[in-house]
């Protein structure tokens, strides 16, 4: 093999190697975000369709934080900063958002749950935070979250001490 045949061997394999390294990086942020969500891995809450049914008679303190990026003309808060629920019980809590600017804006909510152990037993039956969300000039909306508090968190020997959940 001539020295311009290796030459031009080992620049397609150097490109495709780049190709592929800027692939991955593309896909790392998407992986990431699935593996939380499936995992519940660093207080990633879980998608779920209903509670099971099972209500325990324990209680945990759920409190509701809000932060906005600067970028963000809006003004967004919890309507109740805490609420007291029962284990495997179905609750609503809202948070208000307001835009603060002459023009429509449009957002997403990302969210989080502390203490991480306890995201893989948070579960969001239905939340703003799925969707995009618009808001026109001064208009301000109370935007709903159902969720509960798996019964698992009880049985888990990590988690069964936690006495207050934050979502954020």
């Amino acid at each position: 093999m001539s020295t311009a045949a290796r030459n031009q061997k080992l620049a397609f394999t150097c490109g495709a190697i780049a190709l592929g390294m800027l692939g991955m990086a593309y896909a790392a942020v998407p992986l990431y975000q699935l593996f939380c969500q499936v995992t519940g891995y660093a207080g990633t809450t879980q998608r779920a369709e209903a509670p099971s049914g099972k209500v325990l008679k324990r209680t945990i303190t759920v409190r509701f934080d809000a932060n906005t990026d600067k970028r963000l003309p809006w003004t967004f808060e919890p309507v109740k900063a805490s609420m007291t629920v029962r284990i495997g019980e179905q609750n609503l809590a809202f948070y208000r958002a307001t835009n603060t600017s002459d023009k429509p804006v449009t957002g997403t909510a990302s969210f989080n749950v502390a203490p991480a152990i306890a995201g893989s037993h948070f579960a969001k039956i239905a939340c703003f935070c799925f969707t995009e969300q618009t808001l026109k000039p001064g208009q301000s909306v109370d935007m709903p979250v159902s969720f509960y508090v798996d019964p698992g968190l009880v049985e888990d020997a990590d988690a069964r001490g936690v006495q207050e959940i934050t979502l954020s």
